[in-house]
């Protein structure tokens, strides 16, 4: 939710399509998101490769004077099947090592449309906010309703009660950069007490969790 607080954000992780998708303001609002950074002098950590919306928002990010940091797996970094990563690249050897990577370079995270790929990154990430596992905003930049139906899901699964209302909270979502930015530099998250107790470097915690879990079964 938002409040008076304001996020320090130095670095935004942007997940997005490796296609520039049906629409060309999907392209159109890739391009703009990596200008408005740039404005902003906020840097880019992205999944490398220049193909797609993650070539648009890059290649535009590196223009206008944002440092740019492209997390490449090696499989993919081989064989030129993402093309030319735009700034710095860091290649790691699986999938798992470049979301980790891109997670600990980041305060904040943006989802450009996209497909399977983006669905899991930004699953992940959230769900590791819902379980306390970090703070950081999350946001969608719902070009042309992208994400409306999405959105549908996550109230609808909250009204079935197979999501918290302060883990509802956790995903913001704009239609354009810079209200997306705005909103992630206001967020403050809402705190759930049971997940707040949780200590993950900790084996003794996890044992106390799950007992906890099961007696609120």
């Amino acid at each position: 939710m938002a409040g008076s607080s304001s996020n320090h954000i130095n670095k935004i992780c942007v997940f997005g399509g490796s296609s520039p998708g049906k629409e060309n303001e999907f392209l159109e609002s890739a391009n703009h998101l990596g200008q408005v950074l740039a404005e902003r002098k906020i840097h880019l950590v992205y999944g490398g490769g220049n193909l797609g919306l993650m070539g648009g928002v890059s290649i535009a990010a590196s223009l206008g004077g944002s440092q740019v940091l492209g997390v490449v797996p090696k499989a993919l970094a081989q064989g030129d099947i993402i093309g030319k990563t735009i700034g710095e690249k860091l290649q790691v050897p699986t999938m798992s090592d470049r979301l980790n990577a891109m997670f600990n370079h980041a305060d904040a995270f943006i989802a450009l449309p996209g497909g399977l790929g983006i669905l899991e990154e930004i699953f992940h990430i959230f769900s590791w906010a819902q379980l306390h596992i970090h703070h950081k905003p999350i946001g969608l930049l719902n070009v042309n309703g992208f994400y409306d139906k999405l959105l549908s899901f996550l109230d609808h699964a909250l009204e079935q009660e197979f999501l918290t209302s302060s883990a509802r909270q956790i995903i913001i979502s704009a239609g354009t950069a810079e209200q997306l930015i705005d909103q992630l530099q206001s967020f403050i998250p809402v705190i759930n007490p049971l997940m707040s107790r949780i200590n993950w470097s900790t084996q003794e915690s996890r044992k106390k969790l799950r007992l906890d879990l099961s007696l609120c079964l």
